[in-house]
């Protein structure tokens, strides 16, 4: 058992953040209170004056997947031989060793949706990983998450140069209808046949059937107005369940959006317009979705920008106008339910599992503010704070206090 005492609460559960307790156990969150009594047997940790938030969600990155400081060798991000991959798996891409994981954990982001990026029409299955660990098998919270889908230039870029379809916005969507439909009469071949041993399985058909049976979303990138309805549109053709990632011209057709109920994970909104697409890029997507009426989350697309960076995307966005509180929902219980991950993350309640981000100050109000403690799973994987103030010690396989200098950046622009 592990008693985190005196810290403020943020719980993300609606009511005003307090001084309390925390008592976990096995990986899960055992009692949320203002005053826990501890027993002799039980570790504790004083975290006066310290905050305590849920672990921090980046609903759409592509972690591990591109690594850092190397280029060809390390990027897995991208299967560009083909428009419809959805066979590939992020979890085969993705290297728990990468020095932004830690960099991630350290920062509090315990939890990504990771996967392919955007030069195929159907890039492949997303993954929510956790942050710690050596072996991705054991990292996974749900897998598949999601099937990545891409609309607008990536695409198009990818297969001009190839000089095949889709070398339009048109050819996009057709791809996609083509797929869709094929998949369809796969799903209906393969039910027809029932249990017969000798049904050839498709391997690339296949992982589009949970998407079929509305079991995982689309996950669409769209930054253009026009991409964002054209992939409202399919979805609905296809009665699928969709999220629309990037959702960069979102602030232009809010009240539309609205009246659609969509879900959407904004970003990213910091650094250069890199192509045509960002032009009406802005921090202020977030706040105008909110005030037509949705909820919002904000992810970093890492290694646009760096996933240990998540919650500077979340400060930032309230600076621009997005409510204090709504800032930190977008990386903790609205990332959760837009990945349909509620259940278990995004908030501090008793029966979730044990993700905490601690940090001295306020990271969405205070730019000088530290992340100074980083559990997963009940587990302790970053800790500054000395062993007096904190008694159990980090797991082993991760060096908390090791300076690292933050290799060049091996990717460039929108993924």
């Amino acid at each position: 058992m592990l008693l985190l005492q005196n810290g403020k609460i943020f719980t993300m559960e609606g009511d005003e953040p307090f001084v309390g307790d925390i008592l976990i156990s096995e990986g899960t969150i055992l009692q949320v209170a203002p005053h826990i009594e501890t027993e002799p047997a039980w570790q504790t940790a004083d975290l006066t004056g310290y905050n305590i938030y849920p672990g921090f969600i980046d609903a759409h990155c592509h972690l591990g997947m591109g690594e850092e400081g190397i280029g060809f060798e390390g990027n897995d991000i991208n299967e560009m031989t083909d428009p419809v991959t959805p066979q590939m798996r992020a979890i085969d891409g993705f290297n728990p060793m990468d020095i932004a994981v830690r960099e991630a954990r350290e920062h509090g982001v315990t939890t990504v949706a990771t996967g392919p990026g955007s030069a195929n029409v159907v890039g492949g299955q997303f993954a929510a990983l956790s942050t710690a660990g050596c072996r991705v098998d054991d990292m996974i919270i749900k897998a598949p998450l999601a099937m990545k889908i891409a609309f607008g230039e990536n695409p198009k870029r990818v297969y001009n140069s190839k000089s095949r379809m889709p070398m339009t916005r048109m050819g996009t969507a057709a791809v996609l209808r083509e797929t869709l439909n094929k998949a369809r009469n796969y799903q209906a071949k393969k039910k027809a046949h029932g249990a017969d041993p000798d049904f050839a399985i498709d391997f690339q058909m296949e992982p589009l059937l949970p998407v079929l049976d509305r079991e995982i979303p689309l996950k669409a990138h769209a930054h253009r107005a026009d991409d964002i309805f054209t992939a409202l549109r399919i979805a609905k053709e296809y009665d699928l369940d969709i999220t629309l990632d990037h959702c960069t011209e979102g602030h232009l057709i809010a009240d539309a959006l609205a009246k659609e109920q969509v879900r959407a994970i904004i970003g990213p909104s910091f650094g250069s317009r890199s192509k045509f697409e960002l032009t009406n890029k802005t921090f202020e997507t977030p706040a105008a979705l909110y005030k037509a009426g949705l909820h919002v989350a904000i992810m970093t697309d890492h290694p646009v920008i760096p996933c240990c960076q998540l919650p500077l995307c979340a400060a930032l966005a309230a600076k621009a106008g997005l409510p204090t509180e709504e800032a930190r929902a977008a990386i903790t219980i609205n990332a959760a339910t837009i990945l349909g991950l509620d259940e278990i993350l995004g908030s501090i309640r008793t029966g979730k599992q044990a993700d905490l981000a601690i940090w001295k100050g306020d990271p969405i109000e205070d730019m000088q503010a530290e992340p100074v403690m980083t559990l997963i799973r009940g587990e302790i994987v970053y800790s500054t704070l000395s062993e007096e103030e904190t008694l159990p010690e980090p797991i082993r396989g991760f060096d908390s206090q090791k300076t690292v200098t933050k290799a060049e950046e091996p990717h460039g622009g929108d993924i």
